[in-house]
């Protein structure tokens, strides 16, 4: 499926971009504070057999620095470090050194890649004290011959690029639950425990993954209004919304999956009530509010935001709709639309996913099963994964990681554009 074409009023997730908000409201979004050690600079210098990594700290940190070959490079990774908060300029390639990369990891560790020219001695220096900080330095001389006298490298200290700030929020959705246990197979396997028990798989997942965080809208088996899952979401200031369910039909031969988005009627509707729902005046992702802009500017904002987010929607599902083709059989092979409650949403992509057929015997069995549910899972995630890798939001760790990341899946900063099938 095919990505709409970009819109300079909208950001890559589907939302009004801050350039837009900023070019119409006025509206400046400030870095959010750093934590953990701050890596304050980086410089390097270099010849044809030697390169310097010169790392200034605000702090000591622990540092962990190997060699990694095909191609040639030096990582080196600082554990509970981040970025200065007015940002890092990272250098230019000397010498030996051909390219420095730098992105943010899970667990708070900062990566550090030196691609190289060949392959290289590593020397790595005791830290020193620079001023109020501290600094590192990581020599790397050329195997076999003997070392060239490198100067000594002042790290450039001008700051440019903002330090990403957030993680994806994924906010995921267990359909019914509580007093409402959904469809019921055959044999007596309820929608509601097989929703539940997809979302928390699927929300470990998420968490493993570098960039992202998962929300559940249900841990239990309790009852959650359509409205209040909706509004969870929000809270949650969630980047996507996925609604796991299970079908049923009169028909028990009937199977497959099916992924839907909101449809052009449904979103046409919601944004009638939000124009006229006074309690919504504030609620646009952003901070945006619609209570003290007139009725044409009012409906201009919400038109655009709801576009973006509705062409991202589709995006998003298909790519979904795709992994789930690889997992089981598809019932309808085009993403639907309809007008359910939990997707309207008028700022944030959203797809309820309909995993599988509980009134057919056979997806019924399927549909108990830990390992299927894993696989459903994982394709769910894989979907997401190369959504937001096409279009990372801005500020986001996803951002900063793919920037940073060759295509490779086997570079040290690489995330596999499909996930690994359980």
């Amino acid at each position: 499926m095919r990505a709409p074409a970009p819109n300079r009023l909208r950001a890559p997730d589907g939302r009004l971009s801050a350039g837009a908000l900023a070019l119409i409201l006025g509206v400046a979004l400030a870095p959010a504070a750093a934590g953990a050690v701050a890596v304050e600079a980086l410089g390097v210098t270099g010849n044809a057999d030697s390169g310097r990594l010169v790392i200034d700290l605000a702090a000591s940190a622990t540092l962990s620095v190997f060699a990694l070959d095909h191609p040639d490079r030096v990582v080196v990774d600082l554990k509970s470090a981040t970025v200065d908060r007015r940002g890092l300029k990272v250098p230019a390639g000397a010498g030996l050194i051909r390219r420095v990369r730098v992105a943010p990891r899970a667990g708070g560790t900062l990566r550090i890649v030196l691609e190289l020219d060949h392959k290289a001695a590593l020397h790595v220096l005791p830290e020193t004290v620079n001023g109020a900080g501290r600094r590192v330095v990581v020599d790397l001389g050329s195997l076999g011959t003997e070392r060239s006298a490198l100067p000594p490298a002042a790290p450039v200290v001008e700051r440019s690029t903002p330090a990403p700030t957030r993680d994806l929020v994924i906010a995921v959705d267990a359909g019914h639950g509580g007093d409402d246990p959904g469809a019921t197979g055959r044999d007596g396997t309820r929608e509601k425990d097989v929703t539940l028990a997809v979302a928390r798989v699927l929300a470990a997942r998420i968490n493993t993954e570098p960039g992202m965080r998962a929300v559940l809208t249900r841990n239990a088996d309790v009852f959650v209004k359509l409205e209040d899952r909706v509004s969870r979401a929000r809270a949650a200031r969630a980047d996507i919304f996925v609604s796991v369910h299970a079908d049923a039909v009169a028909d028990r031969s009937v199977t497959g999956s099916s992924v839907y988005v909101l449809s052009q009627r449904g979103a046409s509707s919601l944004a009638a009530k939000w124009l006229a729902d006074q309690q919504n005046a504030a609620d646009l992702m952003g901070g945006v509010s619609l209570d003290d802009k007139g009725n044409v500017l009012a409906s201009v904002l919400l038109d655009l935001s709801q576009s973006a987010a509705m062409n991202a929607s589709m995006v998003a599902a298909g790519k979904v709709l795709d992994e789930l083709n690889e997992v089981g059989d598809v019932r309808k092979q085009r993403v639907q639309q309809a007008g359910f409650v939990v997707l309207k949403f008028p700022d944030i992509p959203s797809m309820l996913i309909e995993s599988a057929y509980i009134t057919n015997p056979g997806e019924e069995r399927r549909l108990r099963d830990p390992q299927h549910q894993a696989r459903l899972a994982d394709a769910i995630l894989a979907g997401i994964r190369s959504y937001f890798r096409e279009n990372p939001p801005p500020g986001t760790r996803m951002a900063a990681l793919v920037a940073a990341t060759p295509a490779s899946a086997g570079d040290p900063m690489g995330v596999p554009a499909r996930s690994l099938r359980r």
